[in-house]
């Protein structure tokens, strides 16, 4: 059922990064994310981020898989997953593993996955008990999808945007393969103290110039108080 895109897009403060190539994009945001988290740790004792999935963050995983950090401190959450099996390839949670975390030793109790080889309703469910009791997360990191997607929130559908809205939502007829998918809302994306979007690839291109206008795409929704930062490939932006 089509419902509204709220908020309004102008609520989103956004502060444009610029880079030649992907590979930049991922050298500068992990030193993004190595910065926030060392000084998480130290302020907190511990630091909590939020995956992205899809193809563009790959490369910055396989970044951090070299780096040295205080990885005891690390608590990893993920923005949404397919429901499909566990060791599906086209799992978020396994491109990560796969990229990164199987690699650096983050207790494994640290590292949250979206259980959704339980089915959208029951993984949404369950992974709203894991959120239970987090506050804002450290760092969120985000894509953009060709139609302005964020996480598994697509144009036309509920994002969760209201402050009362759960913070995961069961998706059940995705515009894309596979139709059942799990994904933290609007609002929880909001809730974040720093947030960085990458963007690359000319398919971007046409959700870009929309978001640059103003349009209500689903990544206009994320509203943190902070603002967001987009990390993005230079030939995407209109001049």
């Amino acid at each position: 059922m089509a419902l509204s895109m709220a908020p309004v897009p102008s609520l989103q403060r956004i502060r444009w990064h610029p880079l030649r190539y992907l590979a930049e994009i991922h050298a500068v945001v992990a030193e993004r994310v190595l910065a926030a988290a060392g000084e998480a740790a130290r302020a907190r004792g511990h630091f909590s981020i939020v995956l992205a999935g899809g193809e563009t963050p790959r490369g910055l995983y396989e970044t951090l898989r070299s780096a040295r950090a205080e990885w005891s401190a690390w608590h990893v959450y993920f923005g949404d997953e397919r429901c499909v099996a566990v060791d599906d390839p086209s799992r978020n949670s396994r491109m990560a593993a796969l990229a990164w975390l199987d690699h650096v030793p983050i207790p494994r109790d640290q590292i949250q996955p979206i259980p959704a080889e339980l089915g959208a309703l029951a993984g949404a469910a369950q992974y709203e008990r894991v959120l239970a009791g987090i506050g804002a997360f450290d760092l969120l990191l985000l894509g953009l999808g060709e139609d302005g997607h964020v996480g598994s929130l697509f144009p036309g559908h509920d994002l969760g945007s209201d402050a009362a809205a759960p913070s995961v939502l069961p998706v059940l007829d995705a515009p894309k393969p596979p139709p059942m998918r799990i994904s933290l809302s609007a609002a929880r994306f909001s809730r974040a103290r720093q947030t960085c979007f990458l963007v690359a690839g000319e398919g971007k291109r046409a959700a870009v110039q929309q978001w640059q206008r103003g349009a209500a795409i689903p990544a206009a929704a994320i509203v943190p108080a902070s603002g967001v930062d987009v990390f993005i490939e230079s030939a995407l932006l209109d001049s």
